[in-house]
């Protein structure tokens, strides 16, 4: 335009303007700096204005390596075939000679992270960031192994509902909510605080309602067995139809209703004065706790009997089948500190001889113990045995010979204590190689059993490994093994570790630090005990003659760990 000094002096400007001169919309940061209540930010993200194209997030899906996704949420308009298309694409686009966190197309980008055989996938617009691309997929990485044991389609499946309110938690119409994965497992809880005093107001008016009905009813019982013990005849009591039922019969609908009626004792000899009685009370819980359970199994909950638990407990705590009637225990538990560099910083092991006689005839009897022990330990016998014999003839006698073991009693009667820093006396060595890589860290680990005279059973090595990486990659392995992602431990499980069997490793990837996978914690059980004290034979006092004998032997692990 020609210039003209009478109009005023004005400038060309493009519309619209370049991101870095444009203003942020007040309602979008407040929407974002609220993040303790999900309705107020429901709410306020309603009353956003449109998205522009740049700096959005489409989607987000788990699929598999072939594109076939598992869950997809969108958060602007896609259709299913739109969706559908570019996750079977994603796959192609791959380049597996190298290593990236991300691809691009002429459209989109995908921004992803392995999830074991699975993919986290981001779809975003080419120009949103990448830095909080990154921290976004991050967070939705640790937020599926909150729901789902196991990195695997049909667990993902089952929980998809769970995991889909979660992701709305994250991304609101494209944009990352301030949230981190604490304030996501609250909003996903939706705990309300009202509901829970609502319901236990209405429980404690149903137990008062339930404890009057008990307490008319005894009433009404007390009143009907007083007017027949007087010979008087009882009211009627109105209000059931034209007529009335007597009250004998009224009380006895009542308590037939609310009270199971009391069972005859075959036992007792003395008649118990009538009235209340706390059998009618126990009876009456009984039959509601009964009730109970029968609604929880019509609903579909597993119930566990007590007794069932009660005999699977006794199974394994019970002692051997043939237990004689003079049965001796052999116990020992060992505690053991190292290091992970090597040297051994403390072991401790305690051991008891514990004597148990069930015969009165078998009382007055002698153990002959054999020591074999080379590792120096202390032996401490019982006040009432006799020391002197035990140190001469290595016999374990009491001090009056005369007098019997108690009976049924487990009495120690002998134990020892050994407490060394010696490399030489671990029983079974853990070596722990963490090496960082590109992609995390290559962990080796490996055990020796350098007590060959031992046999190790149920061996559970467990190792941490960090949070919200998702599970390791297994190389070589001895054994088996278990990932739990919700302890975010790595179990490593051998049946049995003899002399056969002294060595073996574990090789696995995963990404993080070394120090993250200390401290490694070891649990066992041996039939063979550490120090080399055992009984070899029981005696009468007068006779000298052998007495039969049972005995068992246990190994136990109080502490092992590597630091």
């Amino acid at each position: 335009l020609p210039f003209d000094p009478a109009m005023p002096h004005f400038r060309l400007e493009t519309w619209p303007p370049p991101p870095s001169f444009r203003r942020s919309d007040p309602r979008r940061e407040s929407a974002r700096r609220c993040c303790c209540c999900p309705i107020t930010r429901r709410t306020e993200q309603r009353d956003r204005p449109p998205h522009d194209a740049e700096m959005v997030l489409l989607a987000t899906a788990v699929c598999t390596k072939a594109g076939k996704a598992i869950i997809s949420r969108q958060f602007v308009e896609m259709t299913r075939t739109r969706i559908e298309g570019l996750l079977a694409a994603f796959p192609k686009l791959m380049n597996t000679g190298k290593q990236h966190t991300f691809v691009e197309t002429e459209s989109v980008r995908y921004v992803y992270q392995p999830l074991e055989k699975l993919y986290m996938v981001l779809i975003t617009t080419k120009n949103s960031n990448i830095l909080e691309d990154l921290e976004t997929l991050r967070l939705f990485s640790r937020v599926i192994p909150e729901y789902c044991r196991v990195l695997e389609e049909s667990e993902i499946s089952e929980h998809c509902f769970d995991l889909i309110f979660a992701f709305d938690e994250i991304v609101a119409l494209g944009y990352r909510e301030n949230v981190n994965l604490a304030q996501i497992r609250t909003f996903t809880e939706m705990d309300s605080h009202e509901e829970k005093v609502f319901r236990a107001v209405r429980e404690t008016q149903e137990r008062e309602a339930k404890a009057e009905m008990r307490r008319k009813a005894k009433e009404l019982q007390q009143a009907r067995r007083d007017a027949e013990r007087q010979g008087k005849k009882v009211p009627g009591y109105g209000g059931f139809g034209s007529g009335g039922i007597s009250g004998s019969s009224a009380a006895s609908m009542i308590t037939d209703a609310i009270i199971e009626p009391e069972k005859p004792k075959m036992t007792s000899a003395v008649m118990r004065p009538s009235g209340p009685s706390k059998a009618l009370k126990l009876g009456a819980k009984g039959k509601d706790v009964e009730n109970f359970v029968d609604k929880l199994k019509l609903e579909g909950e597993q119930i566990s009997s007590s007794t069932k638990r009660s005999s699977e407990v006794a199974k394994v705590l019970s002692p051997p089948v043939n237990v004689e009637s003079v049965h001796l225990k052999v116990e020992e538990k060992i505690s053991l500190t190292c290091g992970r560099d090597g040297g051994l910083q403390n072991l401790e092991v305690h051991g008891m001889i514990m004597l148990r006689v069930s015969d009165e005839k078998q009382g007055r009897i002698r153990l002959h113990v054999e020591n074999d022990d080379k590792k120096g330990i202390q032996l401490q016998t019982h006040p009432n045995v006799d020391k002197k014999l035990f140190t001469t003839d290595s016999l374990i006698g009491l001090k009056n010979p005369e007098k019997s073991f108690p009976l049924n009693n487990d009495v120690g009667v002998l134990k020892w204590r050994l407490q060394t820093n010696d490399d030489a006396f671990i029983p079974l060595s853990i070596n722990c190689w963490p090496s960082e890589s590109a992609t995390g860290c290559d962990v080796n680990i490996e055990y020796e059993l350098q007590e060959s005279t031992l046999e190790l059973n149920d061996v559970t090595i467990t190792i941490p490994v960090p949070a919200g990486v998702g599970a390791p990659l297994i190389g070589e392995l001895d054994g088996e093994y278990r990932h739990d992602s919700r302890k975010n431990i790595l179990e490593w499980n051998l049946p049995v570790i003899d002399a056969k069997n002294k060595t073996g490793s574990l090789e696995f990837s995963i990404a993080g630090q070394p120090n993250d996978f200390f401290p490694v914690t070891v649990s066992f059980v041996s039939k063979r005990n550490y120090c080399n004290i055992q009984v070899i034979g029981i005696n009468h006092v007068d006779s000298n003659s052998p007495v039969r004998y049972s005995m068992e032997t246990m190994l136990l692990v109080e502490k092992y760990e590597i630091l």
